[in-house]
């Protein structure tokens, strides 16, 4: 598989709230860095935290590339990110921030290994 496959499997997976499929694409130690600073380790932690957030039907999210590279078995994507969603009052609010993807070759597959996202 082609990292660009891999990478459009991931954020399918996403923009679909399909846990199981997104799952597939991570690493059993990946890391997940949230705007707010908060790391989480490992891929229980971060399915936890994505059951949460698939279950909330109010968000979405548009991305556009700014930078891909692949070096060997590493690859990584830098991604701008507009995300929509709706406050606990339910009033409209819109985040822009940039979303970094670290994949590594796992045999025939690329799995994540970090996310890291970080508010414009």
């Amino acid at each position: 598989m082609e990292f660009s496959q891999a990478l459009d499997a991931h954020l399918k997976a996403i923009e679909a709230r399909d846990l199981d499929t997104f799952l597939e694409t991570l690493h059993q130690d990946a890391t997940l860095i949230l705007p707010n600073g908060t790391l989480l380790r490992g891929k229980d932690a971060i399915a936890e935290f994505h059951a949460s957030w698939f279950g909330d039907p109010d968000w979405s999210m548009r991305t556009e590339t700014v930078r891909t590279e692949t070096a060997g078995d590493s690859a990584f994507v830098v991604l701008s990110v507009v995300y929509d969603d709706l406050d606990p009052e339910g009033k409209p609010y819109q985040k822009t921030y940039y979303l970094t993807l670290y994949f590594a070759r796992a045999g025939e597959r690329w799995l994540l290994v970090h996310d890291q996202n970080t508010f414009c």
